[in-house]
């Protein structure tokens, strides 16, 4: 039998990525568990940022954001930099996580994550506790260490992805098949 509980969010696991702001003079970033994809074609993605958040009035100014994806190596810094606001730290030097130029945006991208996906404002939402910045993705940084060399596919899953469930963070868990293995026609 199932309980009824308050209205909540138990939609798990979702991806605990670092969302970079800001341009080449004040750059930022913070930890963000609400995020996704919300189409294909254009590639559009969001990431939901309370208001009172360092991290939001620079998404706001520059109509900008970079997601980076993260690795169970980078979890201490990505607990730390959800927990600590830029307004009081330099992010950058206290986790020793390193910007990079960004490629399509001003803001920068993180060195250390497997993928980093620069996005360009396309609107904002008030959804209540939450604004929605809505991206349209304008170009993907892909790490070439985590490329299979023979076949140049990227293995994220070897990089160790960092999800969130449930007020914890995680490995991402064990590989069970690939889209569409369960229609497959047997040889």
């Amino acid at each position: 039998m199932k309980q009824s509980w308050r209205p909540g969010t138990m939609i798990y696991p979702l991806p605990a990525v670092l969302v970079s702001c800001g341009d080449q003079d004040t750059s930022n970033f913070l930890t963000v568990a609400w995020t996704g994809t919300i189409c294909s074609d254009p590639a559009m993605c969001y990431v939901s940022v309370r208001p009172e958040r360092y991290s939001h009035d620079l998404i706001k100014r520059n109509m900008e954001f970079t997601i980076n994806l993260t690795t169970a190596d980078m979890a201490k810094a990505t607990d730390w930099a959800g927990v600590r606001s830029g307004r009081d730290f330099d992010k950058w030097k206290e986790t020793g996580l390193t910007p990079e130029p960004g490629v399509a945006v001003a803001c920068p991208s993180i060195k250390e994550a497997p993928v980093s996906i620069e996005c360009r404002v396309r609107d904002i939402i008030s959804l209540g506790s939450h604004d929605m910045f809505i991206g349209e993705v304008l170009n993907v940084l892909a790490d070439e260490r985590w490329l299979d060399p023979e076949t140049g596919k990227f293995n994220l899953e070897k990089a160790g992805p960092l999800v969130y469930t449930h007020g914890g963070y995680y490995r991402q868990g064990d590989y069970i098949g690939h889209f569409g293995f369960s229609v497959k026609k047997k040889k």
